[in-house]
């Protein structure tokens, strides 16, 4: 497969030096819902680049929560924190991770553009490869003790507790841990249940999983190793995907294939079904392509590199494969272009109100690729029943402010006494919303 790669490369090249290409007329709603508005793709040499400076929060700031909401900080002092995973006691895990080293991204000038980028947006920090455990004590919303849960990973990210074992999905590896309830750490050496794609490129290192309602099965997602493929589709091999993998034996197979950088995942409890949520591809105009969210079925093909919300071809990408196209289904839901939706979880756990009863809530880390910006909030799209049923709302705002980026909502989860606990990669915090008084 051949990509011409100009255009990343001066994607690169613009940082810090060009503020942006050309601005939206569209307002970002216009790619939300099931049936998005889909403009005429547009490329240029200089595409749209507009990084926020990461600057985190000043001292007392905090996000903005929506009406009938507030939001305080659980925990603050965290090295990038980005996964959560709540245990049966209410104690509260957060992965504090980051991109493993990755070699042949550092070389050459893109490389060194690439660097200075992620530096601009936070991202260039080393990995702690930590799993730090959180406990609220006194039931005052904020964790008075903190613990070493599991160090020595490898840029950890999705977590998941079956029985008396704790999994950890590591950028290139499912590992498997004895737990005990009410343990603070785990001493015990790991046993590797699966191996999952990384290499020298890694270019989406997250890999999340979550449970089947049974136990028996994890899903694993792992997203592409580019934008379009440009590294070659042998580069792509079992990537773009989320994986099934049997817990007993660690064997796996694809599950579904096509989802371009699928994160969250969360299982809808009025239809039993599996939902992600999904970054798509860049650089073909403010307003494309969507984010979006979707129940996940099993053998289906969602349209990565070579389409887009369906059949919608994409021309950038050679060779041309109509096949391929003509297997591609639309996703559920768009959640607007460039937003970065990361975090996903159903809502029926939380106890933030009539409003928050059915739904879903949505970490959306922000744009890089969006003039002017979308994203840098938490959402929570309204369902009725095992469908969407609304526009996202903003749940909790005010990350970025003009050009700087004051924090950066990734991870969603439900805390034991229905609060939402949203990490913080930027301002190195788990935020707690819970209903005013």
């Amino acid at each position: 497969m051949r990509i011409a790669s100009t255009i990343s490369l001066l994607s690169l090249l613009s940082v810090g030096v060009v503020a942006c290409a050309t601005s939206s007329q569209a307002p970002v709603s216009i790619g939300y819902g099931p049936s998005p508005v889909l403009p005429e793709p547009k490329t240029s040499l200089i595409p749209t680049v507009d990084i926020a400076k990461a600057t985190g929060w000043p001292e007392g700031a905090r996000p903005r929560a929506a009406k009938g909401l507030e939001v305080q900080a659980f925990a603050g002092g965290l090295d990038h924190p980005r996964w959560l995973h709540v245990l049966p006691n209410g104690d509260v895990l957060v992965a504090e991770t980051n991109a493993p080293p990755r070699p042949e991204d550092g070389d050459g000038i893109r490389g060194f553009f690439m660097k200075q980028a992620m530096k601009k947006a936070g991202a260039a920090v080393p990995s702690a490869n930590r799993i730090t455990l959180l406990r609220d004590t006194d039931g005052n919303g904020v964790s008075d003790e903190r613990h070493v849960f599991l160090d020595g990973l490898n840029s950890p990210f999705g977590m998941e507790l079956i029985g008396d074992t704790f999994y950890v999905a590591n950028t290139d590896a499912i590992v498997a841990f004895p737990y005990e309830p009410g343990a603070t750490g785990i001493a015990a050496e790991g046993r590797i249940l699966t191996s999952l794609p990384a290499g020298e490129i890694n270019h989406h290192w997250t890999k999340n999983i979550i449970a089947s309602p049974d136990g028996s099965k994890l899903y694993a997602t792992v997203g592409s190793n580019s934008n379009i493929a440009e590294n070659g589709m042998s580069a792509e091999q079992g990537r773009a995907a989320i994986w099934e993998v049997d817990v007993a034996t660690g064997e796996k197979r694809l599950f579904a294939t096509g989802l371009r950088n699928p994160n969250g995942m969360d299982w809808n409890p009025a239809s039993g079904a599996l939902w992600t949520v999904v970054n798509e591809r860049d650089e073909l105009g403010n307003n494309l392509v969507p984010d979006y969210m979707t129940s996940v079925q099993d053998g289906a093909f969602y349209g990565w590199p070579w389409s887009y919300w369906g059949e919608n071809v994409d021309t950038r990408v050679e060779p041309a494969r109509p096949d391929m196209v003509a297997r591609a289904i639309a996703p559920d839901y768009a959640l607007g272009s460039h937003t970065a939706s990361l975090g996903l979880e159903f809502s029926h756990r939380a106890s933030l109100g009539h409003a928050y009863g059915e739904g879903v809530f949505i970490g959306q880390h922000g744009s890089w690729n969006r003039e002017p910006p979308s994203g840098y909030k938490v959402v929570f799209v309204p369902f009725n029943g095992a469908r969407p049923a609304g526009n996202p709302r903003e749940v909790l705002g005010g990350f970025r402010v003009d050009d700087k980026a004051l924090g950066r909502p990734v991870d969603v989860a439900t805390a034991a006494d229905g609060a939402l606990l949203v990490t913080d990669d930027v301002g190195n915090t788990v935020w707690r919303v819970s209903r005013a008084d």
